[in-house]
């Protein structure tokens, strides 16, 4: 007999071991969740434990839903089963059940952002009445297309920036495209002591921006751009300085939303699209 139960803030242990249980199974090439790593995801996802839950066969967790909330919506940031007991229903139930009481207590909007080689997890979505509401792509610059960094335009400089300076200059408002979940405004102010950013200024006003995060140690990964974003049509030129002053590795740019950014400008920086997600929709309702 299964059971199913929304969770509380001193369940993270429980967590913890039931995503280890369902979800580590199915991507075996990723490193362990820990409680800290989790703490983290609260931190700077905005992760809900109430919104979060876990489904039981005896006292063993089989399946499990990570929900991340915020006045926008909640997130399902991952949903898993046991390899045992697939195909059983456990995901849909999950999925309903978080449903039901998001349309009592809200937010109605609900989200996920499927990565498009899990054919199976999009399935059960769309399955869910989730709509695919745009395709973010997944983009790579190699060091061999890196842009060389050239000369200036007139009259502009390029000057170390923070995501404060950029709020404080009303560059981060409401009128700014939209973004995934790990790059919006809340994600980066939460990570803002791990961010650094450049900025192409002139006298008037900042024109481009970058803010990146650098790999943890010497062996570390590529270097994961969190925002790219130009306030003038000069066909990405400042953002090529921009780039090339990041550093000479791997640049990562994930999950962009075709509103972002235009692909061509993306093209002309170097990048290349490796993969991607679907961004699913749907609007909480009672079962």
């Amino acid at each position: 007999m299964s059971a199913y139960r929304f969770c509380r803030t001193d369940d993270i242990g429980l967590l913890v071991d039931a995503l280890n249980r369902c979800w580590s199974p199915h991507f075996p090439g990723e490193p362990p969740i820990t409680v800290a790593s989790f703490k983290r995801s609260i931190r700077d996802l905005q992760v809900w434990c109430s919104s979060c839950m876990v489904a039981f066969a005896g006292g063993d967790p089989i399946g499990v839903l990570i929900g991340a909330k915020r006045p926008s919506g909640t997130l399902i940031q991952r949903i898993a089963v046991h390899p045992d007991h697939l195909r059983q229903g456990h995901g849909r139930h999950l999925l309903a059940s978080l449903s039901s009481k998001l349309a009592i207590l809200g937010p109605p909007r609900m989200t996920a952002e499927v990565p498009d080689a899990l054919s199976p997890a999009c399935t059960l979505f769309s399955a869910c009445g989730y709509v695919e509401e745009a395709r973010l792509t997944d983009y790579m610059l190699p060091p061999s297309t890196r842009p060389f960094e050239g000369s200036l335009k007139a009259g502009t400089f390029v000057i170390p920036v923070t995501i404060d300076d950029l709020a404080a200059n009303g560059l981060l408002g409401d009128a700014a495209p939209q973004v995934c979940w790990e790059r919006s405004i809340e994600t980066l102010r939460a990570r803002k002591d791990e961010i650094s950013g450049l900025a192409v200024a002139s006298d008037e006003r900042i024109e481009a921006c970058i803010l990146y995060m650098k790999p943890e140690g010497a062996e570390g990964g590529p270097v994961e751009i969190g925002l790219l974003r130009s306030f003038t049509e000069d066909d990405g030129a400042g953002l090529a300085q921009l780039i090339a002053r990041v550093g000479p590795g791997t640049c990562r740019f994930p999950k962009v939303h075709p509103g972002e950014i235009p692909e061509h400008v993306l093209a002309a920086l170097g990048f290349r699209p490796e993969g991607g997600h679907v961004l699913y929709g749907a609007t909480a309702r009672s079962a």
